[in-house]
């Protein structure tokens, strides 16, 4: 390992060798996911691909996609590829759209898990001497487990805090010594906005760095993070289906994150055709596990929107680098026939003063939709007197329909009226009946 790079060889290899790479691994990957796992055979088969038909990342769209119903039915573990006697953890997903998500890992599943977070942990300047604050959940989730084994392998002094109890986070923070914060991007919010409420400044604590992930979060979010904590704020990306956080990671240029492309092919489809894209146009990624041997997904369809782009990073990688993800295929609301995502909403909000605490309501009225955002006020924009929040609320709602193109109700709440949360912030209500 040097200073800049935690595996230089494979961060920093030169593209023809990538792309050599991830042949040799696809090839190998897709004859142990076609022998291994009955259910993706018989997919196979329906699709007339055999593992002769695959012997490079040319051959790619030859295989089917995989998507969360595959995973739904086939659970607990009918796309696990060895035996149960080889999987030395279990995770899943929240299950709130129906079953919940199981994932395994082998011993070597977490040791590259392990170094993928490390690699990001250095890119932003983290070595052995460094105090990692981990408030991402512990559990069934992927959250705090990656990371934590990253911070670990590298050296870090790991403060396992998980979430919660927010005004005893920052007091750990200060009587431990804290430099590297890992949550997601709201909770990182929430934490500043206590650390201000307590009468302290980010001096109080010895924060230098954040990563965060889980949660889609703009780059207004980003400025207002690192102002109320004086850190950097950095990225990362990850999906459990795929491995967990660190499948994509931001360096110290945060411009874009590097996908650790010797151990994932990630691309850009067409959403509505399954059709690939090239690379700087926007579509749905779409990510092959190619080392991951407990469950490896192949061309799994993650619905998150991005962007991909191949030119070389001036901090001297060259992996291929992704947007933040401009939102999700089912994320996306649909209203009055308009896509809407609530990250545009946010960016509004946040270009116009107001804090990252806010929510969409959608419903139904008259068979017409009904559309409003509710908008917690700060402190400085609070007022009680009626007609100045009216024309707040007016102005907000013109800057919104500039952006949407469809006119939303903006209803300014008092400071704190909305429920934090500890994990990923809930945004959007809807409760349409659509049929």
């Amino acid at each position: 390992m040097c200073e800049k790079y935690y595996q230089k060889e494979y961060e920093t290899m030169p593209r023809e060798e990538i792309r050599e790479l991830q042949s040799k691994r696809l090839a190998e990957q897709f004859r142990h996911v076609y022998e291994n796992v009955e259910y993706y055979r018989e997919r196979c088969k329906q699709a007339g691909v055999t593992p002769d038909d695959i012997k490079s990342i040319d051959d790619l769209d030859k295989i089917p996609f995989t998507c969360k119903d595959d995973l739904r039915q086939t659970y607990p573990y009918g796309l696990f590829a060895v035996p149960m006697k080889d999987v030395v953890r279990l995770h899943a997903s929240s299950g709130t759209t129906g079953k919940q998500i199981v994932v395994g890992y082998t011993k070597g599943d977490l040791d590259i898990w392990e170094d993928i977070c490390a690699r990001q942990l250095v890119a932003i300047g983290a070595s052995a001497g460094d105090f990692l604050h981990n408030a991402y959940g512990y559990g069934l989730f992927t959250g705090g487990f990656g990371i934590h084994g990253g911070a670990t392998k590298l050296g870090c002094t790991v403060i396992p805090i998980s979430a919660g109890n927010t005004q005893r986070q920052i007091a750990v923070m200060h009587d431990f010594g804290s430099s590297v914060l890992c949550c997601t991007p709201s909770y990182a919010a929430y934490l500043g906005e206590t650390l201000k409420e307590m009468g302290l400044g980010p001096d109080y604590i010895k924060l230098k760095a954040g990563i965060f992930g889980a949660e889609p979060w703009t780059e207004e979010m980003r400025k207002s993070i690192e102002k109320s904590l004086g850190i950097k704020a950095y990225d990362i990306y990850g999906l459990t289906e795929v491995m967990g956080p660190g499948v994509a990671y931001e360096c110290s240029e945060q411009n874009g994150m590097h996908v650790n492309e010797d151990h994932f092919i990630v691309e850009t489809i067409d959403p509505k055709t399954g059709k690939r894209l090239p690379d700087g146009e926007k579509g749905e990624l779409v990510f092959t596990a190619l080392t991951k041997k407990a469950f490896p997904l192949l061309r799994f369809r993650t619905k998150d929107i991005g962007v991909l782009n191949t030119v070389k990073c001036s901090c001297g990688r060259t992996f291929i680098r992704m947007s933040k993800p401009m939102g999700r295929t089912d994320d996306m609301l649909i209203i009055r026939g308009v896509n809407v995502f609530p990250s545009q909403i946010e960016e509004v909000l946040l270009k116009q003063g107001y804090t990252s605490n806010y929510q969409i309501i959608v419903g139904r009225e008259n068979n017409n939709d009904t559309f409003e955002v509710k908008v917690e006020m700060t402190p400085d924009k609070f007022s009680d007197v009626i007609a100045e929040v009216k024309a707040e609320e007016n102005k907000l709602s013109n800057a919104l329909l500039t952006i949407l193109q469809i006119k939303a109700k903006v209803t300014l709440v008092a400071p704190k009226s909305i429920e934090r949360s500890e994990g990923k912030a809930k945004r959007v209500i809807d409760t349409r009946k659509l049929i």
